[in-house]
């Protein structure tokens, strides 16, 4: 009696949670993106390159385009699980992959101190031979 009594109240607990039954279903492993649709994609590849794009129900779209060098331009996009749009777009040639988003870390600035330094010593090469 007791264990039908507690599935009785976490079930009813679930179905009045504020979330609402879909964010208890995402927690339980029964998200959104397990659903999602393509709404649209396109694929085409030639002799001198390819553009390909991609866009689903859940905001996840993607496109790229490449030429017979190898060099590749492209973007992707979806929103995380805070609600924040993530974007990010690339380039991808004989220089490496390039990745460019506002969200991506970057390396904090060069203090004045060591910025003075280094241009000290670019302006006062050591002589040869010490």
């Amino acid at each position: 009696m007791f264990k039908i009594l507690l599935v009785c109240t976490i079930l009813g607990l679930a179905v009045a949670s504020p979330l609402g039954p879909g964010a208890i279903r995402s927690v339980l492993g029964g998200g959104g993106d397990v659903h999602a649709e393509v709404l649209g994609r396109s694929d085409d590849v030639r002799a001198d390159g390819f553009d390909a794009s991609l866009e689903t129900s859940n905001s996840i779209s993607q496109s790229a385009s490449g030429d017979v060098h190898g060099n590749i331009h492209g973007q992707f996009s979806w929103v995380s699980p805070e609600g924040v749009h993530v974007a990010l777009s690339y380039v991808a040639n004989e220089n490496g992959y390039q990745p460019s988003s506002d969200l991506l870390p970057t390396p904090p600035p060069i203090p004045v101190e060591i910025q003075r330094s280094l241009e000290y010593l670019a302006a006062h090469p050591a002589a040869p031979g010490h």
